[in-house]
């Protein structure tokens, strides 16, 4: 009980660390104002205000130190956002005596040095603050690696997709990255890159190739939701089945391997569509979904399979195809007016998906019902 207790005090922190913030920027804006005849009024609102700033910031101090109890944040990281934050709240509490007057022991000072003091506390409020985004965010997160960094190209087709690159690892980063990364390695895990993953954590090897009982990530993400040890934990958005699935066979399939397009890998045939629906692009003439397996289906009737290959095939040959909802898939299709195409030509393919399509416009080529029986 208490253990849990101290768990959820920890969990306030980030919530907590928004008064100090508040108050002390409201402070120096009080102090900054002040200097103006219209707004002199709000200096006697500055000394309140820092004590309200001041009392918030120990408490965020008390809630800090517990989360980092947990042992989830790199070291250094966290040293340099504890450190600051407590230096924040001290001279917090000295500009509030400052300003108080109460105090004899505290000398007076111009009020000139002490704005002055005001506005450098907010610069330190602000480095506090960027490197407690270092702890949740990642050192990467307003880095000029970030800003200038290009997004991998979409790959063409199914078959071109690098394994690792393309699927598994954006698969991990939106996942398990928020708890796993450089500077905040929950349980000393890191999904960074795959040396990370074969590294693995305090419990052994994240994933070892061709082994799903030896690949720790594997059985977490396949725990039962209410286990203590499923992952993703804390109530986060866990894997879909299909991504569940790619995994699995990345790992005891595909070997667990980097730098390989799914066309040099074997055995591809039973993972093709599902790594096609979570790229959203076409393979080589396979029957490809539309949209997430796991997504429940409104209308049964209506397929969420087609074969996009033929629908690549179809605007190919003239035919506007616009996807309309994709769970279930839902297509209107119109053939703009003298294309000069034969009905004959694209009717066994507008037959194929015919029930996926809810518009179908040949008006203005003169073709009718009729031409489609």
């Amino acid at each position: 009980m208490l253990l849990d207790l101290a768990i959820f005090s920890g969990r306030l922190h980030p919530l907590v660390i928004h008064l100090p913030i508040g108050f002390l920027l409201l402070a120096t804006l009080f102090e900054l104002f002040s200097y103006s005849k219209k707004y002199e009024h709000l200096k006697a609102s500055v000394s309140f205000t820092l004590l309200l700033g001041f009392i918030s910031a120990v408490l965020a101090c008390i809630f800090g130190y517990i989360l980092s109890l947990s042992g989830d944040y790199e070291s250094t990281a966290l040293n340099d956002h504890k450190i600051s934050g407590i230096i924040l709240a001290l001279i917090s509490g000295l500009l509030f005596l400052i300003s108080n007057g109460t105090v004899k022991k505290i000398p007076a000072i111009k009020r000139s040095v002490f704005t002055i003091l005001c506005v450098l506390t907010m610069a330190l409020m602000s480095y506090t603050g960027h490197q407690g985004g270092l702890l949740t965010h990642g050192a990467e997160y307003l880095s000029f690696e970030v800003l200038t960094q290009q997004e991998r190209v979409k790959p063409a087709s199914v078959e071109q997709a690098m394994i690792f690159e393309d699927v598994v690892h954006p698969i991990l980063i939106q996942r398990c990255s928020q708890c796993h990364r450089p500077n905040k390695m929950k349980g000393e895990l890191s999904v960074k890159t795959l040396a990370d993953l074969q590294k693995g954590g305090k419990n052994g090897a994240a994933i070892v190739a061709g082994s799903l009982s030896d690949s720790e990530l594997y059985k977490r993400i396949t725990l039962d939701p209410e286990h203590e040890d499923y992952m993703p934990s804390d109530g986060k958005t866990p894997l879909t089945k299909s991504e569940v699935e790619i995994i699995q066979w990345w790992i005891e399939k595909g070997k667990a391997v980097n730098g390989k397009k799914l066309s040099e890998l074997k055995n591809i045939q039973s993972i093709s569509p599902l790594i096609a629906s979570y790229l959203k692009i076409g393979g080589a003439g396979n029957n490809v979904e539309s949209a997430d397996p796991d997504y429940p289906v409104s209308n049964p009737d209506i397929p969420v399979f087609t074969n996009l290959k033929l629908l690549d095939s179809l605007r190919n040959q003239g035919l506007n195809i616009r996807v309309m909802q994709h769970q279930p898939l839902m297509l209107d299709i119109t053939l703009p007016e003298g294309k000069g195409i034969r009905i004959q030509s694209i009717k066994p393919g507008i037959k194929s998906i015919a029930k996926n399509v809810i518009w179908l416009n040949l008006s203005a080529n003169n073709l009718t019902d009729k031409d489609l029986d």
